[in-house]
């Protein structure tokens, strides 16, 4: 079992990576729940998968399982799923001092994560990420969240989980669609700062996808601790240093909206693109070497993750109307939005004088 702190004074707390954990989730998780009982939330299709060996773990340690089952999907990131949610956990007695445990990908843990930081004004929330998107980045550093019309992650807070249990094993249950999506946010932490772990992911991303364990953990455990350094520099995205994370998301928020927050485009799917666009608009503006913009298209491609418009199926819309999305990006400030551009690979860095109208004929040309 490989453990990794993520320090935030008292809001501090660790992630812990073992193959086969969900088994032991009982061991792990005890101390949380001293009443003896526990709320899981979940999607139908994770508690198909996972939800009876989580409750089987948690009978072995004493604890009774509530589950609540909900639909799986991006729109369940909604103001009807959360007043679903708190109004069972309402109904199931869940106290301030008690935990609830979301067993599932992003969408749970944001939606949960949310729901608990509002629920009697905050109780506390365990996090079991089943996908890797989740794995390696939306379940560590609190930030929780429901989509709006306008815009996707617009309704938040941040809540730290009091606790992270990642199971590479869950990952054997993935589609392979949902399993190269999450490895977007993998190649991201080497694209941001870190070059020789961008080069191990040319090497070995395929085979990560592929299935193999030992590039799995040690991917899953690298992208941990850099998320982790990130957050505990900068836990509520004030100072800079986790803007840096969203390298991708800002062009990639708006090809998700594009397609109407659905499974035509995966969050995953959205951030590869956007990273692509991202590198490719730097070396556009004289920011970043093209050999550099070609080499992150050529692997994200390499491995299955849309690169282009049109692989994200997006090639009908201009660059106005996607530059329009952009505009209801919660990073707004001042009235500019910041974007996410590089020098080169692992060295992502912060623009705030972006001209709108520059991206916006850059995506017209990349039609």
């Amino acid at each position: 079992m490989t453990v990794i702190p993520v320090s935030l004074a008292d809001r501090s707390y660790d992630v812990a990576i073992e193959a086969g954990g969900l088994a032991r989730a009982g061991a792990h998780l005890a101390r949380f729940m001293p009443r003896g009982r526990v709320a899981i939330v979940t999607d139908s299709h994770v508690a198909d998968a996972h939800l009876g060996t989580l409750a089987a773990a948690f009978g072995d340690a004493g604890i009774a399982a509530e589950p609540i089952v909900l639909p799986p999907g991006e729109a369940t990131k909604s103001w009807a799923q959360l007043e679903t949610l708190t109004d069972r956990l309402i109904a199931l007695g869940v106290e301030r001092s008690d935990h609830v445990v979301a067993l599932g990908g992003g969408v749970i843990g944001d939606l949960v994560g949310f729901a608990c930081a509002v629920l009697k004004r905050g109780c506390g929330f365990v996090q079991i990420p089943t996908t890797l998107l989740a794995q390696v980045d939306s379940s560590v550093g609190g930030k929780t969240a429901i989509n709006a019309r306008a815009g996707k992650n617009l309704i938040g807070a941040f809540h730290q989980p009091s606790y992270v249990l990642i199971d590479p094993d869950t990952l054997d249950t993935l589609p392979p669609r949902q399993l190269a999506a999450g490895y977007a946010e993998v190649a991201k932490y080497g694209l941001i700062d870190d070059p020789a772990f961008f080069a191990w992911c040319e090497a070995n991303g395929a085979r990560l996808i592929a299935g193999d364990p030992e590039a799995r953990a040690h991917a899953i455990a690298i992208s941990v601790a850099s998320k982790a350094r990130i957050v505990a520099e900068d836990e509520r995205e004030t100072r800079g240093r986790r803007a840096l994370l969203n390298l991708g998301h800002t062009f990639g928020h708006a090809l998700e909206a594009e397609t109407g927050f659905s499974d035509r485009l995966f969050h995953g799917e959205g951030v590869a693109c956007g990273m692509a666009l991202a590198f490719r608009f730097s070396a556009a503006q004289g920011l970043c070497p093209i050999a550099d913009a070609e080499r992150v298209t050529r692997h994200l491609a390499a491995v299955g993750l849309p690169t282009t418009l049109a692989a994200a199926g997006i090639a009908g819309a201009d660059g106005a109307t996607l530059v329009a999305h952009m505009l209801h990006d919660k990073k707004m400030a001042g009235g500019r939005l910041p974007f996410l551009l590089a020098r080169g690979i692992g060295e992502t860095f912060v623009a705030t004088d972006v001209d709108l109208g520059a991206v916006a004929a850059f995506l017209d040309a990349e039609r």
